[in-house]
């Protein structure tokens, strides 16, 4: 897939407790669905070729060969495919038996990962079969009459193909064997593998990846009980450069332990900024003393992407894609990710990956991703958001000891949450909202619905009311400069901004009181804001918050205001149309200045800037993702005209974000040139402009 996404899958087949040639069967079915699903890795649970539930059938030679006779069929089903396959048997080796995950891709066996923890304890009885992967004499094993790289050490690098017209299984020429009978399934270990002699026929390690590798795809396995521990496999896999950890896992259910489960899939694709792809065993195994639920998840950094249905009594396969490209550039960001004591040698297996730019993302993508899509969750996001901006201004005010503030009130979204939020810090130090100075200023492009919804919320939250009409001002000033009024300029436009801050200012000064910025994150981003007008403020309680997610927060604030009166006013407020009324309303008296007429749709530009600024996505892949996110709003050429709005005005209007006031980030975007955006105000958009006008 393009822009570094990997198509993973999670299987859980049907099987029969040591009947390894069902067994094959169902796995091999399932290969060739993932394959046909454009699936590019797939992992089975632990011991999936045997069963995880064998016992003491374990120590039987017959057992063991026909475990080696199904992993020779898996691979040799593999051989016109380009999926990686990872799948799970009992390997005997070094006089002891271990419990293994091998990975195979195009008929050839990649390497051979040995479980590292043993439990033994509660209803588990692992040690009573199978030894650690520390005990381990050997790094390489002579499988198949090949010699495969053996261990803990191993990470699987990939490299583009160079088809040129051939199939995979003459990509592997000379890798697979011609003959078609499984006559010799011994393993014999082989000395240390000396990696400067080259020496092993089937792999070859690679000590180096180029510096800058947007579509590799690096992985590594881990196995059940490693995930359990303190400091699993996967955290220093993930250090050396895995982006995706698999894991063959057999938990079996009890009560409470696939929530505790989830959660440590969850949480270890978090630490290690990782994708993990998880498959347990299913309800096949033996019920002797318990009963396995087949539990698949596919997580990405924290986040379960998907997951499967646990008691399922036929085989299944959950199918997601890790953003590798998103990962990278979250450790990237995290300067702290490489600073443990982490440095492990591993060997380096290359490997082949095959894309299909055509396949279309099996994972959600979106389109508003500021915004919890189910009510309860964004009504917790509101009131930690809303606890965080009140929080905010309290320790300002009560820092500075002023006891006053001022806040312009327009009758619009941005100005009414931070009247709310003015109103809440208020409450929380106990002064009294007659202590706030509201002040409405009309101006030519002032409506009778917004000045009406301005002066019922000053009202119905008791603050202080005052209205300054700023028209008089702004002709005066216009004649001062010699600015003709009847051109709606630029100029027109931003006198009266800055007459309204002025105001403001000047008002703080007189009453000994701080001036309530209201602008928003989304503003900021696309510099729709004039600087040194309301850019400018004492303290800026919205700067952190995009534009999508104010209308949420003040109906947050409205479904939770005690007084009706209040209510009903910002619902009101939630019915207008987003405007900066500076230019003169229509012949009806209606709005006639609608930002998003002029900018663009904001959920649009707070969808890029999410990704831009969260992930360093490029355009391109930007526009990818927009196209699935809002495939039933916007057409392609729609989302890339605003888009190149959007690059245009974000290079071109840093200056106004490099002299922000203070103001409290609340999410995981800042705009603050003193916290996460540090940004050149004279930089080049060329090279972002130059990717979208080189697509096709």
């Amino acid at each position: 897939m393009k822009h570094g996404f990997i198509r993973v899958a999670a299987a859980i087949p049907e099987l029969k407790v040591g009947a390894c040639g069902y067994n094959t069967e169902k796995i091999t079915e399932m290969i060739r669905d993932a394959e046909d699903a454009g699936v590019e890795a797939v992992v089975f649970p632990e011991l999936s070729i045997t069963a995880y539930t064998c016992a003491d059938l374990f120590q039987q030679d017959r057992l063991l060969k026909a475990a080696l006779e199904g992993l020779d069929k898996i691979a040799r089903t593999t051989r016109e495919m380009k999926i990686v396959v990872i799948v799970g048997l009992p390997l005997l080796l070094d006089n002891q038996l271990f419990d293994c995950a091998v990975v195979v891709q195009g008929g050839e066996i990649l390497g051979i990962i040995p479980k590292t923890y043993i439990p033994g304890y509660s209803e588990f009885y692992e040690e009573r079969w199978f030894a650690s992967a520390r005990t381990a004499q050997s790094d390489h094993v002579e499988l198949f009459g090949r010699q495969v790289p053996f261990g803990t050490d191993l990470l699987f690098v990939s490299q583009e193909p160079d088809m040129s017209g051939k199939q995979p299984s003459e990509l592997y020429a000379g890798l697979i064997r011609t003959d078609d009978t499984a006559s010799n399934y011994t393993v014999t270990s082989t000395a240390p593998y000396d990696t400067s002699a080259n020496t092993a026929p089937c792999c070859t390690t690679v000590d180096t990846v180029p510096a800058y590798t947007p579509n590799t795809f690096c992985f590594g396995v881990e196995i059940c009980e490693d995930l359990w521990i303190p400091i699993p496999p996967s955290s220093y896999l993930a250090a050396a450069g895995a982006s995706v950890i698999f894991n063959l896992s057999a938990s079996n259910e009890v009560i409470g332990k696939a929530e505790y489960r989830r959660d440590l899939v969850r949480q270890q694709s978090g630490r290690c900024i990782a994708g993990y792809v998880y498959a347990s065993s299913g309800v096949h195994e033996s019920t002797t003393d318990v009963v396995f639920g087949g539990h698949a998840m596919i997580a990405e950094n924290g986040s379960v992407l998907c997951e499967s249905e646990r008691f399922r009594r036929d085989s299944q396969m959950i199918i997601s894609e890790i953003d590798t490209q998103r990962l990278l550039n979250y450790r990237i960001k995290n300067t702290s990710y490489m600073d443990g004591d982490i440095k492990h040698s591993f060997r380096k297996i290359p490997f082949t990956i095959y894309r299909d730019d055509s396949l279309r993302l099996k994972r959600y993508v979106d389109p508003h991703p500021f915004i919890p899509s189910d009510k309860h969750g964004r009504d917790e996001r509101c009131s930690e958001i809303f606890a965080i901006q009140t929080a905010g201004l309290a320790k300002r005010l009560e820092h500075t000891g002023i006891k006053r503030a001022v806040i312009g009130i327009s009758g619009g979204l941005d100005s009414t949450l931070a009247m709310m939020v003015t109103a809440g810090a208020f409450d929380l130090l106990q002064l009294p909202r007659k202590n706030i100075l509201a002040v409405t200023m009309p101006g030519f492009g002032t409506t009778d619905i917004t000045h009406d919804n301005a002066v019922k919320l000053i009202n119905s939250l008791g603050a202080e009311f005052r209205e300054i009409n700023i028209v008089k001002a702004c002709m005066q000033h216009f004649e001062d400069i010699g600015h003709d009024p009847s051109v709606l300029d630029v100029t027109y436009e931003n006198v009266q901004a800055r007459e309204r801050t002025q105001i403001l200012m000047d008002l703080a000064n007189k009453h000994n009181a701080l001036v309530i910025g209201t602008g928003d994150l989304s503003e900021l981003a696309l510099g729709w804001c004039t600087y040194n007008g309301d850019h400018m403020s004492m303290y800026s309680v919205n700067c952190g918050i995009p534009k999508t997610l104010v209308r949420h927060l003040v109906r947050y604030v409205a479904e939770n205001a005690d007084d009706e009166t209040v209510t009903e006013v910002l619902l009101k407020i939630l019915d207008t149309p987003v405007t900066p009324e500076l230019l003169p309303p229509d012949k009806n008296g209606e709005i006639q200045q609608k930002t998003e007429d002029i900018i663009g749709p904001y959920e649009l530009h707070d969808f890029f800037i999410y990704h831009m600024l969260r992930y360093g996505a490029s355009p391109a892949k930007i526009l990818y993702l927009a196209e699935q996110g809002f495939e039933d709003r916007y057409d392609t050429q729609t989302i890339l005209s605003w888009l190149k709005v959007f690059i245009k005005r974000f290079f071109s209007q840093q200056f106004k974000r490099s002299c922000l006031p203070d103001g409290p980030k609340v999410g995981t975007i800042s705009l603050s040139p003193r916290g996460d955006w540090r940004m050149p105000s004279d930089a080049s958009a060329e090279e972002w402009l130059k990717e979208l006008d080189n697509l096709k």
